[in-house]
């Protein structure tokens, strides 16, 4: 079959291979890919591969090959799935408890817009808890997980300030809920009784010093690439006996899955809306890599197969 392979190279980081089609192992199905979407987090990784790693976590499908076990969704049903690689493919191997059926209502492509940012969003609200009536600080919030989060937290009553740099995604922002929209950490007004930040850097000890006592800071992300250096301090300015939680979407109770279908359900009942910003046949995915690094694509890019 043909895959999208590492190339180690700058200029253009996936080309075309030929590999070997996957048999599904126990408790696997095997899933014609129609879609897939790019994360931020494979784009790091393709700028120095693992041998023998291909990317594509998410993407969206038809089952060809249901499991040998008869758990999971049967042939010729069409999922979403959240593979631990290799989506970026003609085939790809799921296990079954990571793919969801999705209806007719719901294409393929914003299908594939919905895993590893909608699983983010889910989890990420789910360990912060009651939202109602608490103000949010959402740093980070142009991507897919900061939009997915401004609209389920500002439907479960939060007062969420969302921050982004582009003015045009600040008005989607305010569309999906976000009761203000800062362009900047530091023009961000406390204190918040909850800070989910994901830009690390300088920015982490800014939105810390926005938080309410006793608060609680969510960390789950370092967009900028840069560590974060704190002082104990610091705290006593403000965020005084503050709670500081490491987050990571993989560490999860409950299964992929489960929460995929959750996902697709809010979708259906049009209280989430999947954000897809450009679509392009998978000949382009190459193109595509080099927008988003420069930051001329902004939403999920999703690539289509024939």
């Amino acid at each position: 079959m043909r895959a999208l392979t590492p190339t180690g190279r700058a200029d253009a980081t996936v080309a075309f291979a030929e590999v070997t089609q996957p048999r599904p192992g126990p408790g696997e199905a095997l899933v014609k890919v129609e879609a897939f979407a790019v994360n931020r987090g494979e784009t790091f990784q393709l700028e120095a591969p693992r041998p023998g790693w291909r990317p594509g976590k998410d993407i969206a499908g038809l089952v060809v090959q249901a499991a040998a076990d008869g758990s999971g969704p049967a042939v010729c049903r069409r999922v979403v799935g959240h593979p631990p690689a290799g989506g970026w493919a003609e085939y790809v191997c799921v296990p079954v408890g990571s793919l969801a059926e999705i209806p007719d209502g719901l294409d393929a492509v914003r299908a594939a817009a919905l895993p590893l940012a909608g699983l983010t969003a889910l989890r990420l609200l789910r360990t912060a808890g009651a939202l109602a009536g608490r103000r949010v600080l959402l740093t980070g919030a142009s991507g897919g997980v900061g939009h997915y989060v401004t609209e389920l937290a500002s439907a479960a009553g939060a007062e969420l300030t969302a921050v982004t740099a582009s003015a045009e995604r600040g008005r989607r922002l305010v569309e999906l809920g976000a009761a203000e929209v800062v362009h900047s950490v530091g023009a961000a007004r406390g204190p918040y009784d909850l800070v989910l930040e994901s830009t690390g850097g300088a920015d982490l000890p800014l939105a810390l010093a926005r938080l309410a006592r006793r608060g609680t800071l969510i960390w789950f992300g370092q967009a900028s690439r840069t560590p974060v250096t704190l002082d104990f301090f610091d705290f006593f300015a403000g965020p005084e006996s503050a709670t500081l939680r490491h987050f990571h979407y993989a560490d999860s109770d409950v299964p992929d899955g489960e929460d995929l279908a959750t996902l697709v359900r809010l979708v259906g009942e049009g209280r989430l809306t999947p954000e897809v910003g450009r679509v392009a046949p998978w000949a382009r995915t190459a193109a595509v890599l080099t927008d988003l690094r420069e930051r001329r694509i902004r939403g999920k890019a999703v690539l289509t197969l024939p």
